[in-house]
């Protein structure tokens, strides 16, 4: 009788610290291939000169094709362009569940290289996960500008 209740005292225990059924489901939708349709900024008129996660334009990043793999958290993107620097990047990343009973994800991309070891010195980039569907994705980052929020919003499509 002790060890069936030591063996269910470690059972509940593995099932509480592991990731929430609802982040479960969401890195489930994230797995396969999506194109970032367009870069947006709410609130905000004119012309803006953004580059995404260190890497490009935000114009280069319109159309890109992305590739998320749930069951390891790995990933790679495309950019598209002329004047953009092509090739594939790669990436680890993973949903942030601290706020999750609120239904807000935070969204970690971690730059790295083809063998998935950081370039970055194991800084990444933090998102909120504005809405997630089964063929439907919204990103939105705040930033600082001239001392006020600036809000970057990445609309994303499955393929």
């Amino acid at each position: 009788m002790k060890k069936i209740f030591i063996l269910g005292f470690v059972a509940a225990i593995l099932v509480a610290c592991g990731p929430s059924k609802t982040a479960k489901e969401a890195r489930k939708t994230f797995n396969g291939n999506w194109t970032l349709t367009s870069v947006t900024y709410p609130n905000s008129s004119g012309e803006f000169d953004v580059t995404l996660l260190n890497d490009a334009n935000a114009s280069c990043f319109e159309n890109s094709s992305w590739n998320f793999v749930s069951n390891n958290n790995r990933g790679a993107y495309s950019v598209q362009g002329t004047n953009c620097s092509q090739g594939q990047r790669y990436f680890i990343w993973s949903i942030d569940e601290e706020n999750t009973p609120q239904g807000i994800y935070d969204f970690l991309l971690k730059p790295t290289d083809e063998d998935y070891n950081s370039t970055t010195g194991n800084q990444g980039f933090r998102m909120n996960l504005k809405s997630l569907s089964e063929n439907q994705m919204v990103w939105e980052q705040s930033v600082m500008l001239e001392g006020s929020p600036f809000v970057i919003r990445m609309n994303f499509s499955k393929l």
